[in-house]
């Protein structure tokens, strides 16, 4: 490894050794060489082309997505006394302008632009003229059509590789399966072996999937494990994330929405208030939180089911990105499945496209579904390996099965005989043998299966048609009132009558009456609990004094490093992790006087 490298590592960023594959990777580019970086979020994946940015001549210029996501980024290089600048649509002309008599005068270290500016008229000749020390492309997977979160625009950057043949180029990611891979390494011409897989476990996240019971009452049970810390409660829909962002209000949080229908102004503000918050809830459709750089996100809930594993993943990845234990919950039910299936079929994408995202969702349900430990299908997804985590709900409460085969040919057979067009709910009263006006009204109390199902409750009967409807053995009709029928393979199902093994679902859970200390806190020692919240209450004014989020002033685990080392002079200070010589400079005394006020 470079000494340059070790000395920026140590002086700006605070560390004192690279973690995992950094080393390796940042040697690699300094070297001249391109690169392809798969690395869990929170696992360093910035530093891997700032600092060759640094060490190498010229200027790196940055690739992401995001407008407030650069400025993030920008307001943290900044803090740490590294040269960065955001080049956007938004920057007003003098602004503009100023920004590339920098450029062109060698005053920037890092510039920071959308694929959409840099891919503007003027923007690439004005970067013919500049020297670039590399070319990184964040969140690379958005280049491939065959991800999660193709964005065309990434599609485009191809035209990078003949303008700049010289320049390193990197494409990193945290989400991105064997296809997807293989597609960013072609389209940007990245050799196989320049590619850095570091895994995709983030063993912080504990998670818990959760059939739909009660959904309110799930999520409210949930965030009280969460009390004073940020989080965000993702819903499908713009209706469902303002209603259940007003309710979160009224029980006394502070919960914002978040959804592409609302005013941009609004929008940004709310999203300003999250990242510069220390306990706001966010209650967001998927527009919002690709590459949110917020470190001290404790917790993801999810009120509906995403729309694959990788989503799920990038989405919980938004927690605990500090390294601090983060906490994540998806509720999901029948009407999820069939809403996502619906969405898939009526969509105007190819036939192979539809396979595809038919395989995902799949995948998913087996995720939901899985008697096995989450992580280890999770990873196993990503062709990564892990054994049994102790970290999930299914390792901490292990599911148990039953042999289902005949209560799924009971089910089948009580749909059949309905006529394949009424509901769920239907169904399992016709199961149950419960008699009401509407039973009788079809002559439903007369049928062979009325009644056959009593040796289950309506919950169990509930779950054993969701797990058909996973297992494709039910089809849904949502565009009607949600009938079911039976699809081929349950038709297969009847006809062949093999074994099926079913998850029993878990009782429903009693509300937990005790508050669990939250992340931040576990970690500091009942001794050191009122100086971490005297040290949190000077970078919450210091960020305020200049109007950015507290993080990009020190992260929680520095404040947590600092309450129990409780350094007494500027030397001892520069020991601790994440205090480099800039921020020692800016903000030495006035920590050191909090913790002398504490001594």
């Amino acid at each position: 490894m470079t000494m340059p490298a070790l000395e920026i590592l140590k002086t700006v960023y605070g560390y004192d050794a690279f973690r995992g594959p950094q080393a390796r990777i940042v040697e690699h580019v300094i070297s001249g060489h391109n690169a392809f970086v798969l690395m869990p979020t929170g696992g360093g994946k910035s530093l891997c082309y700032q600092i060759p940015a640094i060490v190498r001549p010229g200027m790196g210029l940055v690739v992401s997505p995001l407008l407030a996501l650069m400025a993030d980024q920008v307001a943290a290089l900044r803090q740490a006394g590294v040269r960065a600048a955001a080049l956007n649509s938004d920057l007003p002309a003098d602004e503009r302008r100023a920004l590339w008599r920098d450029v062109h005068g060698g005053n920037l270290d890092l510039l920071y632009v959308a694929p959409e500016t840099l891919l503007r008229p003027g923007v690439l000749e004005q970067l013919d003229r500049v020297k670039l020390s590399l070319i990184a492309i964040d969140e690379a997977h958005c280049l491939s059509q065959w991800g999660h979160d193709f964005r065309p625009s990434y599609r485009q950057l191809d035209a990078l590789v003949p303008r700049f043949a010289g320049t390193p180029r990197m494409a990193l990611t945290a989400t991105a399966d064997e296809p997807t891979r293989a597609e960013i390494l072609s389209h940007l011409e990245i050799a196989e072996t320049d590619a850095f897989i570091a895994g995709f476990d983030r063993p912080n996240i504990r998670y818990a999937i959760e059939e739909k019971d009660n959904p309110r009452a799930q999520l409210k049970d949930f965030l009280k494990r969460h009390e004073g810390e940020s989080g965000i409660v993702y819903c499908l829909s713009k209706r469902k994330t303002e209603e259940t962002a007003a309710w979160l209000q009224g029980l006394g949080y502070d919960a914002l929405a978040y959804h592409a229908g609302m005013d941009k102004a609004a929008r940004e503000a709310n999203q300003m208030r999250f990242q510069r918050g220390e306990a706001v809830v966010m209650v967001a459709t998927i527009a919002f939180g690709m590459g949110i750089d917020k470190p001290d996100v404790r917790f993801v809930a999810h009120l509906d089911l995403p729309g694959s594993i990788e989503a799920y993943y990038q989405e919980t990845g938004r927690a605990g990105r500090d390294g601090l234990a983060a906490d994540t919950l998806m509720l999901y039910g029948s009407e999820d499945i069939a809403l996502r299936s619906r969405f898939i079929e009526e969509s105007d994408a190819s036939d192979q496209r539809k396979r595809m995202e038919r395989q995902k969702l799949d995948a998913l349900l087996g995720l939901a579904e899985t008697a096995d430990c989450r992580r280890r299908v999770l990873l196993s997804y990503f062709g990564d390996h892990a054994e049994p985590c102790g970290n999930c709900d299914t390792c901490a409460e292990p599911p148990k099965l039953f042999d289902g085969t005949i209560a799924a040919q009971k089910a089948l057979s009580c749909i059949y005989r309905t006529g394949e067009r009424f509901g769920q709910a239907y169904v399992v009263d016709v199961l149950l043998g419960v008699e009401n006006e509407r039973i009788t009204q079809f002559g439903h109390d007369r049928i062979s299966t009325f009644g056959i199902g009593r040796e289950h409750d309506n919950r169990t009967w509930r779950a054993i048609l969701r797990q058909l409807i996973t297992l494709r053995f039910v089809d849904v009709d949502l565009a009607g009132h949600g009938g079911l029928s039976i699809a081929p393979d349950g038709r297969d199902f009847l006809r062949d009558k093999p074994t099926l093994m079913l998850r029993v679902p878990p009782p429903p859970r009693a509300r937990r009456g005790k508050v669990t200390r939250n992340a931040a806190q576990s970690a500091v020692s009942e001794a050191d609990q009122y100086l971490f919240q005297a040290l949190r209450q000077k970078r919450t004014e210091i960020a305020r004094l200049q109007n950015v989020p507290p993080y990009v002033i020190f992260h929680d685990k520095t404040l947590i490093e600092l309450a129990a080392a409780r350094p007494a002079s500027r030397a001892e200070m520069a020991d601790l992790p994440g205090v480099g010589e800039t921020k020692l400079d800016r903000y030495g005394p006035a920590f050191l006087a909090v913790i002398a006020e504490h001594r």
